[in-house]
């Protein structure tokens, strides 16, 4: 019998931590041994993987990803289900994506919605998933069921400051803050200033502006800016952890590293879209700009892209997720073009759906732009979302004994001439990518999912099945949590 099922010879091994010339061995579906290069020569295994030097990444945990989701822009829902988001996941490198499981503002409960997200899930993944918990309505009994929640295996929730659909008001957050703080739950917070959104589209539509481009003006970054700081002051009140999504704006992230700077428990994220995309992409011929339309926008220009590059590396972005919320751009009943009626001929930013797609895409650009130190890629794209969402060690980490075999083998250098991105390339149900023509440098070789190769890009490609992937118990985070360990006491005020 053999030593191992897996080794992975002759590789760079990059952590957070440091990255070192090693072979890992495999056993099951746990990482067994990393040692030096050249260790495991006396080892058997069932099959064995020669890396040739490139880089081996743990596997991508993207922590912010939509399927399968109901209406929300007009008539626009999620292009991609559960089986066909993950499966693109899995080909760009990630073995981990966490889903939103949204509640409607007319539910009462949490608990159904779980449950019913469970049911779309459940035996068709490609990748290992959780839930985020989406609240549109802190109700007294949604609010009671956040420990039902945590014995679940869920441990995060995200909230709205704008969007009708979605939105809570100030006391609302509170109401939600007090109760994660108590049940040991992060609060994710899209922070945008409602109120200026609907006063920017009414002075756009008074002058009957209505290209895709506006969508980028209805949604000013002062927006971002001040409901960013608002949520801050409501974090610090309540001393609750949050996590501020997809920031755009170089402004907010500022707010963002004086808090942390001051010590308090917040953390944030950013996306691809901010990066390598502009508001000039919403300025595309025709109806062309509505595939780069999501909320935030991509901001003014290379200057705010520097802004974010050095909110990942200054450590001001905990982590850097996709936000891939996928629509189909050619179709008029549940995609971009959904907001085309007989009103609005040349359509409505207003009625554009939101979003995306880009779950695929996130390693490979990041990977492929060189900015960041290994470590630091290997910290934002996988390490701190395990930490912060209580996956940590059995994801982002490569602990023998503790840490799932999942990995990433990228190519040796020079092995892989550049090119040029297409969206056929790609395993998402999505009719585009918004990178479209984007050169990149590198794209997983090999992705290993608890041990089994899923994707083999020279042999094969796809090679997992639906299924292979399973629902992740999680813990509570292990990043900075409320400053006081005592419960929160109106009489402390």
């Amino acid at each position: 019998m053999a030593d191992y099922d897996l080794i992975i010879i002759n590789g760079l091994v990059a952590s957070a931590e440091d990255v070192i010339e090693a072979d890992i061995a495999i056993k099951g579906d746990k990482i067994a041994n990393v040692t030096a290069r050249g260790g495991l020569k006396d080892a058997t295994a069932t099959k064995t993987i020669d890396a040739e030097g490139a880089y081996i990444t743990p596997g991508g945990v993207d922590a912010h990803v939509h399927l399968q989701e109901p209406p929300l822009f007009g008539k626009g829902s999620s292009a991609d289900t559960f089986e066909t988001g993950s499966r693109s996941a899995i080909c760009g490198g990630t073995t981990t994506i966490i889903v939103f499981a949204p509640q409607q503002k007319s539910e009462d409960t949490l608990l159904a919605t779980l449950e019913a997200t469970h049911g779309k899930a459940d035996k068709v993944c490609y990748s290992d998933y959780s839930f985020h918990l989406l609240v549109a309505n802190p109700s007294e009994n949604a609010l009671a069921e956040f420990s039902a929640l945590r014995k679940a295996g869920i441990s995060s929730l995200k909230i709205y400051m704008t969007y009708a659909a979605l939105k809570l008001d100030d006391g609302q957050i509170l109401d939600v803050l007090l109760a994660a703080r108590e049940n040991g739950i992060t609060t994710m917070i899209h922070a945008e200033n409602n109120d200026l959104i609907l006063w920017m589209t009414a002075q756009l539509e008074k002058r009957k502006m209505f290209q895709p481009k506006y969508h980028a003006t209805s949604h000013p970054a002062m927006a971002e800016i001040e409901a960013t700081y608002r949520a801050i002051c409501l974090s610090e009140f309540i001393d609750a952890p949050i996590l501020l999504v997809h920031i755009s704006s170089p402004a907010a992230a500022k707010h963002i590293k004086e808090a942390q700077d001051r010590g308090l428990p917040i953390h944030a994220e950013t996306c691809p879209q901010y990066l390598f995309l502009t508001k000039d992409d919403l300025d595309k011929p025709g109806f062309e700009g509505a595939k780069c339309v999501c909320s935030p926008p991509p901001r003014e220009s290379e200057v705010d892209h520097e802004g974010i590059w050095q909110g990942l590396e200054n450590g001001t972005f905990t982590v850097l997720s996709s936000d891939h919320c996928p629509f189909l751009y050619d179709d008029n009943q549940t995609g971009k073009k959904s907001c085309i009626d007989d009103e609005y001929p040349d359509g409505h930013f207003k009625y554009i759906p939101n979003g995306c797609p880009g779950v695929e895409t996130r390693l490979p650009l990041a990977m492929s732009a060189g900015r960041l130190k290994m470590t630091k890629f290997v910290e934002v794209t996988s390490t701190n979302a395990a930490k912060l969402y209580g996956l940590y060690p059995r994801k982002g980490a490569f602990v023998p004994g503790e840490s799932d075999a999942d990995l990433v083998i990228w190519y040796p250098d020079g092995k892989l001439e550049p090119f040029a991105l297409k969206n056929e390339m790609l395993h998402h149900n999505v009719d585009y990518t918004p990178y479209e023509g984007k050169t990149l440098k590198q794209w997983p070789r090999f992705t290993i999912l608890r041990g089994k190769v899923m994707w083999d890009r020279d042999n094969g490609g796809l090679v997992g099945k639906a299924g292979d992937g399973a629902f992740l118990h999680r813990g509570q985070s292990s990043l900075k949590g409320p400053l006081s360990t005592e419960p929160w006491d109106i009489r402390g005020f």
